[in-house]
């Protein structure tokens, strides 16, 4: 059952307004991306981040500086997981919309650094929802993660399958956000929306992920790790469409589906004013097709040492996007030739290399 979309709601994300959007993870690699393009179409939007050490804050702070004296943007630097000062926060903000994009994110990382991801995914994640709860937010939109299928077989992943076997604590604490969210919007009718972006690649991507590693290593003449020996299969995503996503799902908040069937009930939708969305590219491609269109960007060669799957991966991520299709009108489209291009081009006049 796809649940009945409704009619598009006049919201901040789409005309010029003097109401809040409060955008968390504004120093990340998706949050900053998300708030150029809603600080270009006139929004007044307050970015926030604790820029933590995960990886360079360097990175962090150039993406700021390009946000920084844009008109109608702010920045805040805060700890969504300080209780009191998120509080203090929203009381001051009372902000129509939250983008909570604020995240420990990382699969592997949250095998070493688990208190990381309790912290910032869980504890902080709570205190967004009781600020929301308390000031009357016309609309949360949250991001989830493709991490969340684990390893579910059956292709593509859709939100109307159980996700309910997570393999990281990271895939846990994301799954945990989306259950969240649905009791806020069950009990305080708080309208919410999570996303699952599926493998996020473009210009200004995070360090830690393989476009920036291969592509580190492919120009330094090092060889590069290929995890199950390339066998995995992705769905990257290039920001761009990610963008597009985020702001077209921001700008209809859902309402309660009357029809909802408790039966047989709907993972990706509600009897509460709730959603989830997969944003994907639905066009999976082997990690090995995507070195060698990495390396025909680069113009190079790479040195391949194969290495068997890490503890917490998973064997493939393939979209379902029919849901946002569906409901917004859009779905992702870039081909990954194009999406490597642009990252590749940023990439050497970023690190002028």
């Amino acid at each position: 059952m796809v649940c009945k979309p409704e009619a598009p709601v006049p919201s901040p994300m789409t005309s010029k307004s003097d109401a809040t959007i409060l955008l968390t993870g504004a120093a990340g690699f998706i949050g900053m991306h998300v708030t150029e393009r809603l600080v270009e179409a006139g929004n007044r939007v307050v970015g926030v981040d604790n820029l933590n050490t995960y990886y360079d804050p360097a990175l962090k702070e150039a993406r700021l500086a390009r946000l920084t004296g844009s008109p109608g943007f702010s920045f805040e630097r805060l700890d969504l997981a300080d209780r009191e000062a998120t509080a203090r926060l929203f009381e001051t903000l009372r902000p129509a919309v939250v983008i909570h994009l604020a995240a420990q994110a990382g699969v592997r990382y949250s095998l070493v650094n688990p208190a990381a991801y309790i912290d910032s995914n869980l504890v902080a994640f709570g205190n967004v929802l009781e600020g929301c709860r308390q000031h009357a937010v016309g609309h949360l939109v949250y991001a989830s993660s493709s991490s969340v299928y684990g390893t579910n077989t059956r292709m593509p992943f859709a939100v109307t399958d159980a996700v309910d076997h997570p393999v990281s604590l990271y895939a846990a604490t994301k799954k945990a956000n989306e259950l969240m969210a649905h009791t806020y919007s069950h009990l305080f009718a708080l309208p919410t929306t999570g996303l699952r972006f599926f493998t996020v690649y473009g210009p200004w991507g995070r360090p830690d992920m393989a476009p920036m590693l291969f592509t580190k290593a492919i120009l330094e003449g090092r060889p590069i790790e290929v995890f199950n020996e390339g066998r995995m299969l992705r769905d990257f995503t290039y920001i761009d469409d990610i963008v597009e996503g985020v702001v077209r799902v921001a700008a209809r908040p859902p309402k309660a589906n009357a029809n909802f069937d408790r039966s047989a009930p709907d993972p990706g939708c509600s009897w509460a004013p709730y959603r989830i969305y997969n944003i994907g590219n639905n066009q999976p491609v082997e990690l090995d097709t995507f070195i060698t269109t990495l390396e025909a960007a680069i113009g190079r060669k790479a040195e391949r040492i194969l290495k068997p799957m890490q503890p917490g991966d998973v064997p493939a991520t393939f979209a379902d996007v029919d849901h946002l299709a569906h409901d917004v009108g859009f779905k992702p489209s870039t081909p990954l030739a194009d999406g490597l291009a642009r990252f590749v081009a940023w990439y050497r006049e970023f690190y002028r290399v």
